[in-house]
């Protein structure tokens, strides 16, 4: 159960940190995209980002860090209830 926790709040930060990397430099997820469609296509280099697409990268920047942000957020709650149900329930057996 600890594993998995842990592997939640690494996902949850991997997640935060795509979402500021894409929302301040959409232009380097367009060249890693064009990369990747550039193995299976021809002439993918030549594809340029309208300025529409750059901005909704920058959207989607902004969801992942919420959405990591709330990820982490989330896991410190339930963190922090874990141990006071825990203090309760020592000071209940004593």
């Amino acid at each position: 159960m600890e594993n998995c926790e842990k592997a939640r709040l690494f996902g949850s930060a991997l997640v935060l940190l795509q979402g500021v990397v894409t929302a301040l430099f959409p232009r380097a997820s367009v060249r890693l995209t064009k990369k990747m469609i550039g193995k299976n296509f021809h002439n993918a280099d030549e594809l340029d980002a309208k300025p529409a697409y750059l901005r909704q990268l920058r959207a989607v920047g902004v969801g992942m860090i919420a959405a990591g942000g709330t990820g982490l957020l989330l896991a410190d709650a339930e963190g922090a209830e874990t141990s006071d149900r825990a203090g309760t329930e020592d000071a209940a057996d004593e």
